[in-house]
């Protein structure tokens, strides 16, 4: 029986959990072979420990008590993740009870609260039909025929099986709205600043520095999301008196109703609506939200392209109010994480490094306008149009719309506007057309009294919508539409125009869009072609497209090369951009790779070289050189994601006419009750996970971007979070600091938008090493009790002679040794703990507990 001993020393008590694996491995040496012989029948659920096999001086004092039945979890309280029918992943950091239940006083059973099974994602009905015990506590699990339970302490995992008819709606990638998380109450302070120097080497010479931003700060209270956006710029040019600007842009409040799956918002805001043109307001709006959907159901997300002819600066905005604002590098750029809500005409701004800027315009209408059989989607707004700086510009108006999915295949939807003004109707209808897409079609019609005598204008506009995926030859029509509005046809924004008197003509006459994709994968071919033509009543014509060609193939020793053609066109307010871009790269090293490029714009044509290499998840960087026009030019990029910003740093030069530095960043705070920490954001305001380590720092997390470590205080902020969608963090073991241990790797979280969601691993640091625990007469605790550290975590398990492997050790910390389900003793761990005390062996003083004197 040494071997035995030296197996729990030194090999059970350094594994982990270490409570199942001395039980299954004590489970197979210990029980007594008399069992065997007089019981044919006996329970190997119910074992029984012949502790003469052990040679232990004190036999009576052993306790294995916790093994005695295979899985069994002794009475407390747990932190659990919970797996529902074997799905990875259900969640998350739920705090389970085992309670004894009233006929087998030997054993254990999870209690299911009644608001841990209101996250179960049960079928509506099914509650009423439940029964509890436990003081009404505890879910009767025979109440739901099928329903199983089953903990297993070392995957810190329960285990469910429900059956499936009595489950709501699911599919992978998506939770039910009983298990969306509405976070914990904290505040953030988001932002975005980006700086650039221009030193121009001309002969007249000259600096000009600018500095941007914009950001968002916010608090949550439960379901609460309250948020103030603001915008600033500040610009010096030599000679010049410096120019700033500072504005709140915007105040609000909005929350989640996942009910009705919908999201309400109070304060100044946007009319986001799928049949009339944006205009700012205040006021309140209640609409159906297409992220609460599966993701088979949600509509279509708007995304802006172009092609920028050096490293640029990206700002979109509607009505003001900058949307999304980002770093491009030189050639074609697709920017589509805008959100789904956003409708009606984007306003994009170009900010090239030489000081040149181009805007243009975006239409986001979306695509045909369908909905489920049975079910409706719905906007409703009201309040006081608002200028761009939300001043209140118009008479009090209400909006509504709705859309009924009649049957298969059929919905009808229509909306209205009305102000003592302005009113305007509309009515359409949509058809899924199966095999070949998605069609809808719609007339909205405008009653407008324009002030000062100018009479009243009244006037049509018609739409026609289509979109089809041609799974057969992977292509795909994003959205194809055409629009025509007559001549008196206003709409909101522009009845508030003509009434400032700012009505300039330019209003819509003609529209045609189309977005495609195609996929050629036997030729390793992809085509995008994006393109918009509209007209107006007296203004000039607009027209806009951009063409992608992209190409992978091997060309003899050369592997995985890539050839991509961009041609486009942006004719706006009588300014005419055309230009192509060419590319061929290859991969070049571990991570890198190296590419040429050919651009023809303004009137310019530019070649360059350029290496690109990402060096890890946080660190990338890209070197060009190359000639305008017959002239030298140069650039560097740096991108890096740290744990608490993202830095984008830049230099370019051409010679004789500029030098610029470029530097931006954008990050956040994040303050709550459980922790703080400052982080990297991928969206202002937007939805935040706070992780918690026990207070640990340099923990390393995986999300779906960078790296992050925790700071010195154990939290870390991941913000790479998608709303109503399972999101996953992970430890990342291969970089576990040596004197850290982690019991539970990863942790999930479905969150509502906005939330600032709060998980937890359980971390043991410290200095590890084999000491020996004795009390004041000379005896050992009980073998196999267990010692907890300060966190109430395991440590390790007594042995022999009161022998025990010890992780997770700090100076001058209190343990305690637990036995029979309280503490049986307690140690204090030295002031100094240098290794060598390990080798020569610590002896640790334990002080009994009164209810274990004698």
């Amino acid at each position: 029986m040494k071997f035995v001993e030296y197996l729990i020393r030194n090999f059970l008590l350094l594994s982990k959990p270490r409570r199942l694996l001395v039980s299954v491995l004590i489970a197979m040496l210990f029980f007594s072979n008399e069992g065997y012989a007089s019981d044919a029948k006996i329970n190997m659920n119910d074992v029984q420990f012949n502790t003469s096999l052990l040679s232990i001086k004190d036999k009576n004092r052993i306790d294995l008590s916790d093994f005695s039945q295979a899985g069994y979890i002794m009475p407390g309280s747990y932190t659990f993740a919970i797996r529902i029918n074997d799905q990875q992943g259900s969640l998350s950091d739920e705090s389970i009870n085992w309670v004894v239940p009233d006929n087998a006083p030997k054993e254990s059973v999870p209690c299911l609260t009644s608001a841990l099974v209101g996250k179960l994602g049960l079928k509506s009905g099914i509650a009423s039909h439940l029964r509890w015990w436990h003081h009404n506590q505890c879910l009767r699990l025979s109440s739901l025929p099928g329903m199983t339970a089953r903990g297993d302490l070392a995957k810190e995992t329960l285990f469910l099986e429900i059956p499936l008819e009595d489950m709501a709606y699911q599919e992978p990638g998506w939770d039910p709205p009983s298990r969306w998380d509405n976070g914990i109450t904290g505040a953030l302070f988001d932002y975005y600043v980006a700086g650039q120097s221009t030193t121009s080497l001309s002969s007249s010479g000259g600096t000009n520095n600018t500095l941007s931003g914009n950001g968002t700060v916010g608090a949550n209270w439960g379901p609460w999301r309250f948020r103030a956006d603001w915008q600033a710029d500040y610009d010096t040019a030599q000679g010049e008196k410096p120019v700033h600007h500072w504005v709140w842009s915007r105040y609000y409040a909005y929350r989640a109703l996942p009910q009705i799956d919908a999201s309400l918002t109070l304060g100044q805001n946007s009319l986001y609506s799928d049949i009339f043109d944006s205009f700012n307001f205040t006021g309140f709006s209640l609409v159906s939200d297409d992220d609460m959907l599966p993701p088979n159901l949600r509509g279509y997300a708007p995304e802006v392209t172009g092609v920028a002819k050096t490293n640029a600066r990206v700002i979109i905005s509607q009505q003001g109010r900058i949307l999304e604002q980002t770093q491009v590098g030189a050639g074609p750029f697709r920017i589509d994480n805008l959100s789904n809500m956003i409708s009606g005409t984007l306003d994009v701004r170009v900010e090239e490094q030489d000081g040149s800027v181009k805007t243009f315009t975006v239409n986001t209408d979306s695509v045909p306008y369908l909905t489920r059989p049975g079910q409706m989607r719905y906007k409703i707004a009201a309040g006081r149009p608002s200028d761009d700086q939300y001043h209140d510009d118009g008479p009090a108006f209400a909006s509504g719309e709705l859309s009924w999915g009649v049957d298969n295949g059929w919905s009808l939807y229509g909306g209205a506007i009305g102000s003592e003004d302005y009113n305007a109707l509309s009515l359409g209808m949509g058809r899924d057309l199966e095999d070949f897409g998605a069609i809808s079609l719609d007339a909205t019609q405008s009653y407008a009294r324009l002030p000062g005598g100018s009479g009243i204008r009244t006037g049509g506009s018609y739409r026609l919508s289509y979109s089809k995926d041609f799974n057969a030859t992977d292509s795909e029509i994003t959205f194809a539409g055409y629009r025509f509005s007559e001549r008196h046809f206003m709409d909101m924004q522009d009845f508030l125009d003509a009434r400032a008197g700012l009505l300039s003509g330019r209003r819509s006459k003609n529209m045609y869009t189309l977005s495609l994709n195609q996929q050629i994968p036997a030729l390793k071919l992809s085509l995008y072609l994006d393109y918009s033509h509209q007209t107006y009543w007296d203004s000039p014509e607009n027209d806009r497209y951009t063409f992608t060609l992209a190409h992978d193939f091997n060309l003899g020793l050369l592997q995985n090369l890539s050839l991509s053609f961009t041609a486009y066109k942006n004719n706006s307010l009588g300014m005419v951009d055309n230009g192509m871009y060419l590319s061929l790269s290859m991969p070049w090293g571990g991570n890198g790779s190296m590419s040429y490029s050919g651009t023809t714009a303004y009137g310019e044509n530019t070649q360059q070289i350029s290496y690109y290499n990402q060096m890890d998840n946080n660190n990338s960087y890209q070197m060009s050189v190359g000639e305008t026009n017959g002239v030298a030019t140069g650039s560097a990029d740096w991108e890096q994601d740290t744990d608490f910003t993202h830095i984008d740093s830049n230099v370019s030069y051409q010679s004789g006419s500029y030098r610029t530095l470029g530097l931006s960043a954008s990050g956040g705070l994040t303050l709550t009750s459980k922790g703080a920490a400052f982080s990297r954001i991928d969206r202002p305001g937007g939805t935040r996970l706070l992780i918690g380590t026990d207070g640990v720092a340099g923990i390393p997390l995986q999300g779906n971007g960078a790296d992050t470590l925790t700071n010195r205080f154990g939290d870390a902020v991941i913000t790479d979070i998608d709303s109503y969608t399972p999101n996953w963090v992970r430890v990342d073991l291969n970089k576990l600091p040596a004197n850290a241990e982690v019991a539970n790797t990863e942790v999930e979280a479905t969150l509502t938008a906005g939330a600032i969601g709060y998980r937890k691993f359980n971390v043991v640091s410290g200095q590890k090493g084999m000491v020996t625990i004795r009390l004041a007469d000379g005896s050992y605790p009980p073998f196999g009790a267990t010692v907890e550290d300060s966190h109430h975590q395991d440590a390790g398990i007594i042995s022999n002679e009161g022998n025990v492997y010890l992780s997770g050790m700090h100076k001058g910390e209190r343990m305690s040794v637990m036995s029979e389900g309280g503490v049986y003793c307690t140690v204090q761990l030295p002031s100094l703990l240098p290794a060598e005390t390990f080798q020569q062996g610590l002896l640790l003083p334990c002080y009994v507990a009164k209810k274990f004197t004698h």
